[in-house]
């Protein structure tokens, strides 16, 4: 059989380091506070880039604005946990000339006005060309929102239109709902009637399937391995668009934590070659879109199906994977510290 061809990546996310301030309910890396910082080394941040800089294109409005599935982000985890790194990141990606550099952050940081300004100056001198702020209520759970609407506030002074609000309509809402402070995800929840899900990008994988029971959230139907089998990734699990790398060289597909393509250091001759089914035979079923198969696999490992069921197709794919994780040597299976950080099942 052929091997597995991977897409060209037009858009990437460097992971600095998965340590964040926060333990989001949505974060499909489980990204927290436990996790050991292990930044990425100047070697590999130096070897990673080069890389990227073969492929990254830049956001539609050219090299020097960004766009969501455009360009480079830096991410992690909290990026801004590790500020020097991330100018240092900065910096290498600008002097490369990888185009459209942008931030995503928490706004852990912005505590207070003078220091929020300095920073994102220092970011911009630096070569970044936009910042992306995370708005949602999984956030403000951790992050004042005062310490949002700084970095708001500061980000569209100094980069303009390049200064992305993710969600906007989280914002408004915080904004109409007067929030001071932080607010606990189910007292937002209980405002919202149990509707999490009216407008926020809400993807059942990662940390998400295994906490949501914990809340009235309405919608959320559990249902059997089969099914999902026939049901296509949302979104797509093959794609050019808004892939990672991590600080440990792991290529990921999309937003498909604890799985990788491969090293980043390969990454000529695994677009060029592809990836032999052989060596990992979890991405093979994965990329042939046979969960039945990929099902199958685990049974043969000795897995059970969880009760009531699986949230999303991400929820079973993920559960299968970590099982798998425990029981055998997968080389697609990477980092094992995610698997370590995932809630019990």
């Amino acid at each position: 059989m052929s091997n597995i061809s991977v897409p060209e990546p037009k858009s990437v996310g460097l992971i600095l380091s998965y340590r964040c301030t926060a333990e989001c309910t949505h974060c499909m890396f489980a990204c927290g506070p436990e996790w050991e910082e292990d930044l990425i080394s100047y070697e590999r941040l130096e070897g990673t880039l080069a890389e990227l800089s073969k492929y990254i294109v830049p956001g539609p409005n050219g090299p020097d604005s960004i766009g969501l599935n455009h360009g480079l982000h830096l991410t992690g985890g909290e990026p801004f946990l590790h500020y020097d790194k991330l100018l240092e990141a900065t910096k290498l990606a600008d002097d490369i000339g990888i185009p459209s550099i942008f931030v995503e952050t928490n706004s852990f940081w912005c505590g207070d006005e003078e220091t929020t300004v300095a920073k994102l100056q220092e970011l911009r001198r630096a070569g970044l060309n936009g910042i992306m702020i995370s708005v949602n209520p999984f956030y403000l759970e951790y992050v004042p929102f005062e310490n949002t609407r700084r970095a708001v506030n500061a980000g569209r002074e100094i980069f303009g239109q390049d200064a992305i609000v993710y969600q906007s309509e989280y914002l408004r809402e915080f904004e109409r709902m007067g929030v001071e402070g932080t607010l606990d995800l189910n007292d937002y929840i209980d405002r919202q009637g149990g509707d999490l899900e009216r407008n926020v990008e809400f993807f059942l994988s990662g940390r998400a399937p295994y906490v949501v029971p914990e809340y009235d959230i309405s919608g959320l139907t559990a249902r059997s391995p089969e099914w999902w089998f026939d049901r296509p990734c949302r979104p797509p699990f093959l794609r050019e668009w808004h892939n990672h790398v991590d600080n440990y060289g792991n290529y990921i597909p999309g937003y498909c934590g604890g799985l990788t393509f491969g090293r980043i250091e390969n990454m000529d001759g695994m677009l060029s070659e592809g990836i032999d089914r052989d060596d990992f035979p979890i991405l093979s079923l994965l990329v042939e879109d046979d969960f039945d198969g990929l099902y199958d696999l685990s049974r043969e490992y000795g897995y059970r199906e969880a009760v009531p069921g699986y949230y999303s197709k991400c929820h079973l794919c993920l559960d299968l994977r970590r099982h798998l994780y425990d029981r055998g040597n997968f080389a697609e299976l990477k980092p094992d510290e995610f698997y370590r950080q995932l809630p019990d099942g």
